[in-house]
Order: structure tokens, then C-alpha cells, then sequence
């Protein structure tokens, strides 16, 4: 067995093209999120892909058009070895009418040694090698003592929660493999939440009413909800600077725990007291972290700040957290994820990363988030790997290297084979 392994990694430079031509089949299936619901057609290619290689097929829509595909290769001896799930996304990030791509950015292009198309970086790239990896196992007649569970999901550029729906599904396994861009390190990362604060009057204004609130004498106690929301930014900004004199986390620069601002929503028109307003705030969070913690810090530290206002006191600002997707509902969670470099896998994974591509495994965290923090959220020991940077995820002329493309369908090869012929 040892032998058709060595003979399978030799193959992968003669199939190198049959690679490339997967990654570009990939990329030709429009699927940016947003708009989103439109992968259907590129999860049929892919659920057939894994069908055609005797992988059975659980496929279901999370929204209309929206299909998760999880294949399972039931192995010969899962009680006693190792399983594995594979994890990618197939939406890939928007493209505006108005960026200069060298084509149309659905149009792949292959020159001077990378694949150019939206979402050959993030995350096409790695969806295609780990699926080539397979491909050239199967055709080898390698059969797996272990379970291998391979999760093409949707959703995951606008936070939509199509890993969440496999774990709550019930798929399990002893390690998880999340092959986003990473640019072959092995990575954990930290957390992202967002939220909604409103602050609400229970009593509107005329705004020939602004003498008696802001004046001496005035005896009106009512107040503008926009004006108080700059209490409540002031708090957050103060908040901001704590975390980044009292927490850290190796691998991130100092004040990477940020909480942004983003989105400010209020008042009627110009005829009233603005008697609401809301902020749309975005939170990372270190991966010893969890969302739920970080929420309560917030909540706690604005709910001081109102009490210190007396209109706020008596008008408390609301807190909405999270969601299941930037589209539907304006709101989303990262969970964060920690790897321990001394688990069996991501040594293993290590291991064999050096001994293809002759260079020493990197083991950090990425400075963005992943769906990978949802398997460990579900108990999953799990960790990012894939191919692609972030300097070219999301830009224009978005690309991948064919070089780095083809170590790490020889590294996904090695390691499946390795990792599921481990005994538990």
C-alpha cells in the first residue's frame, strides 16, 4: 500500500494539467456571495465528483439555490481508525461592475505559473486539491480503514452558517481539515461577532422641542438617540483601548481585538427628535476567546456607561448579537479556533508539509476568519490549510499558484492516506 501511495505523489506531476483544468471548471461556476443563491449548479459538479468516487451523497439546501454537499466514504474499519472531514467553501467573494480583471473574472486564466479567476485563492483552489487528492487515491484502488467526510458548503463570505448546519447535522470526526487560504501554514485564528446597540426613546419630539431638552429651565427630560449613541461609541472606543493594554495573543499584533463602529442607522426625519438609533458594531476576538464572552464584556461596559447618563438610565440601550447571515439578517458570528500544536493530526499534518515541500511547517493563526472555527465550536480538533494568500483573496485578477496548488494536493494526498490508516 506504502508503494501505490509513492506512485499516486509521483503521479500528481504528470496530472498537474487535469488539476489546473478542475480549479478552472471550478471558478467557471458564478457563485459570489453576495448576491449568493446561486451555487446549485456547482454543487451538482461537485456532489458528482465525490458520487463518481464512491463517496455517498447527503445534499440539502440551507436557502433556495443554496446547497450544502457532504460526501462520506464509509471506511473499512472506523471503529478502530482514524476519520477525517474536509472542509471548504464553494461561494466565493462579490465582484463589482466597475474592477478591471484581465478577463471576465468567471473566465479563468492560466500565465506565468498561476490560475486567475474569482475564488482561485479563496477558496477554489483548496476545494480542488483536496478533491484531486481524493481522485488520485481512489483511481489508485486505495481503500481507507478510516471514515472520510469531504463538506463543500455555502455561505461562508457572508457569514451564512452552512458548516454550522453540517456539525448540527451530526457529522463528527477525530480531526478536521478546513482548506481555506493560508497560504500553506497551519493555522487557528481568533473570532468575529457582530451586533446591533439601539438606543430608543419611549416618547417622540417635535424638534421645536430641542430649547426645552438641552437649556436650563428647559424641564423637558428628553434627549436625541443619536446624540447619546456618541456616549455609547465613546464607551466602545474606551473598551477598545483595555482590551489592548490587558489581552493578547501570540501570533497577532497588539490591538488586533478590535471593535468597529460600522454601520450607524437613526432618527425620522428633520421634523422630529431623533428617538432611535442603532449601531452596527464588528468585534474580533482572540481565539481563547468566545463569542459569548466577549458580548457580555460589551454588554456589561455600555450598560456602566448608561447608567452614568440619567435619559440612558431610564432608556437602556438594547443589544441584538450575531446572526446566520449578512444577507438575510444583517448579522454574524466567527467562532474562533485555537490548534495544539501537540495533536497527533496537526503533527502529523506538520510532518508531512515538510516532507513535501522540503520546507518547515509554519504553525500560527490567520489574521482573518475561516468556517474552520465552527467545527472546533462543535468539539472537532481541527485546523485551516490550504492554498492561496491573502494579499490576492478578494482582489482583482485574483489568483493562485500552480506551484503552491500542486504541494498541496501532494500534502492533502500523503496525509488523507496517512491519517485514516491511523488507528484510533
Amino acid at each position: 500500500m506504502e508503494e501505490r501511495l509513492s506512485f499516486v505523489l509521483e503521479q500528481m506531476e504528470d496530472r498537474k494539467d487535469e488539476l489546473i483544468e478542475l480549479v478552472k471548471t471550478l471558478i467557471a461556476f458564478e457563485t459570489p456571495a453576495p448576491p449568493a443563491r446561486n451555487t446549485r449548479e456547482a454543487q451538482d459538479f461537485v456532489a458528482s465528483y465525490l458520487n463518481r468516487l464512491g463517496f455517498d451523497i447527503d445534499m440539502w439546501d440551507v436557502y433556495p439555490n443554496d446547497p450544502n454537499v457532504v460526501g462520506t466514504l464509509k471506511g473499512k474499519a472506523s471503529d478502530y481508525y482514524k476519520s477525517l472531514i474536509v472542509n471548504g467553501h464553494i461561494d466565493v467573494a462579490e465582484v463589482n461592475e466597475d474592477e478591471e480583471w484581465e478577463k471576465d473574472p468567471f473566465t479563468p486564466v492560466v500565465r506565468d505559473g498561476v490560475i486567475i479567476g474569482r475564488g482561485a485563492a479563496d477558496m477554489k483552489g483548496g476545494l480542488a486539491g483536496a478533491l484531486f487528492a481524493l481522485k488520485l487515491l481512489r483511481e489508485a484502488g486505495i481503500d481507507f480503514p478510516g471514515d472520510i467526510i469531504f463538506q463543500s458548503v455555502i455561505g461562508e463570505e457572508v457569514g451564512e452558517a452552512g458548516t454550522l448546519q453540517c456539525c448540527q447535522r451530526g457529522y463528527k470526526a477525530d480531526f478536521a481539515v478546513v482548506v481555506d487560504t493560508s497560504d500553506l501554514h497551519i493555522q487557528g485564528q481568533g473570532g468575529v461577532i457582530t451586533g446591533w446597540i439601539t438606543v430608543k426613546s419611549k416618547q417622540t419630539f417635535h424638534d421645536a422641542t430641542r430649547r426645552n431638552m438641552i437649556h436650563a429651565g428647559g424641564n423637558l427630560f428628553g434627549a436625541s438617540a443619536i446624540e447619546k449613541m456618541v456616549k455609547i461609541i465613546a464607551g466602545l472606543q474606551d473598551l477598545e483601548r483595555h482590551w489592548a493594554v490587558t489581552k493578547s495573543y501570540e501570533g497577532f499584533l497588539p490591538g488586533t481585538n478590535t471593535i468597529n463602529p460600522a454601520v450607524i442607522e437613526g432618527g425620522r426625519h428633520a421634523a422630529f427628535i431623533a428617538d432611535e438609533c442603532r449601531l452596527w458594531i464588528t468585534v474580533h476576538y482572540y481565539p481563547n476567546e468566545t463569542y459569548e464572552q466577549v458580548a457580555k464584556e460589551i454588554e456589561d461596559h455600555i450598560v456602566s456607561v448608561a447608567n452614568s447618563d440619567p435619559w440612558l438610565k431610564e432608556n437602556p440601550p438594547i443589544f441584538t448579537w450575531g446572526g446566520t447571515s449578512m444577507i438575510e439578517d444583517r448579522g454574524e458570528i466567527f467562532p474562533s479556533l485555537e490548534v495544539d500544536p501537540s495533536h497527533e493530526a496537526v503533527q502529523l499534518l506538520a510532518r508531512t508539509h515538510t516532507e513535501v515541500s522540503g520546507t518547515k511547517a509554519v504553525i500560527d493563526v490567520s489574521p482573518t476568519v475561516t468556517d474552520g472555527g465552527w467545527l472546533g465550536d462543535a468539539g472537532i480538533p481541527t485546523a485551516i490549510y490550504g492554498p492561496g494568500t491573502l494579499q490576492y483573496a478578494h482582489s482583482v485578477n485574483e489568483q493562485v499558484s500552480i506551484d503552491q496548488l500542486v504541494k498541496f494536493t501532494k500534502v492533502m494526498t500523503q496525509f488523507i492516506y496517512n491519517w485514516t490508516h491511523s488507528k484510533k
